[in-house]
């Protein structure tokens, strides 16, 4: 699943007439660098969900571009938050356990899709079934106090006297993480991934390719004039 819902306040005036998923990166939106990763992997079926301006995220996915990938999308009519709209879309999914998900509004042309299958087999074989895998990276400067720690594989809740990193917005979710959420209901994903981090059932690594939060207008201008990018 990628995530599409947002209003994208702080990318205003930017996301006043665009949905942020659909702002573009070197004359690329955001949300098909992912497209266009997954489906370089054979991962076709993709579910995005979407409230602000959501006619146009439906436009976009009408073009003869993604034809080749079963792409489902699930209305909000005001956004869900994490949880809540993820927990929607798991309706459009035929889940076994495990599903992937990414906020559709970062930058990370080179995310490792092609391991997502590798490591829900890996999930799978564990003693204690995890709830959670989540994709951290290093805290950029507009976030230096980060979000998590990594012990090993093991993920916990941020300290004061460790060296945190910062959630990217893609992870693999057990089905099991979101049974307390009633369909339709806003909810974040913070408090039940801290929730399963208490019982240690939330593992993840470290991203060692570029990452970025794409969230004011000067990132955006930042990534396009980049010419490393």
């Amino acid at each position: 699943m990628i995530l599409a819902a947002g209003r994208g306040e702080r990318m205003r005036p930017l996301t006043d007439h665009t949905p942020k998923p659909l702002l573009q990166v070197k004359g690329k939106a955001l949300i098909d660098w992912h497209m266009d990763g997954l489906a370089a992997n054979h991962l076709i079926d993709i579910v995005v969900n979407h409230a602000w301006l959501g006619e146009k995220i439906i436009h976009h996915f009408n073009q003869d571009h993604f034809k080749k990938l079963n792409i489902q999308l699930s209305p909000e009519k005001d956004a869900l938050e994490t949880a809540g709209g993820l927990r929607q879309a798991m309706a459009l999914m035929k889940i076994d356990d495990y599903f992937f998900a990414i906020n559709g509004d970062v930058f990370c042309p080179n995310f490792p899709f092609e391991r997502i299958l590798e490591i829900t087999n890996q999930l799978r074989q564990k003693e204690r079934t995890p709830l959670a895998y989540l994709f951290l990276t290093q805290n950029p400067s507009h976030h230096p106090e980060g979000d998590f720690q990594l012990n090993g594989n093991l993920v916990h809740d941020k300290s004061d006297s460790s060296i945190n990193l910062t959630f990217s917005g893609a992870g693999l979710y057990h089905q099991d993480l979101f049974k307390s959420i009633k369909m339709g209901s806003v909810a974040k994903l913070a408090p039940l991934l801290r929730n399963a981090m208490s019982q240690n059932l939330v593992l993840g690594e470290a991203l060692n390719v570029l990452w970025v939060d794409v969230g004011t207008p000067q990132r955006l201008a930042e990534l396009n004039n980049d010419d490393n990018t």
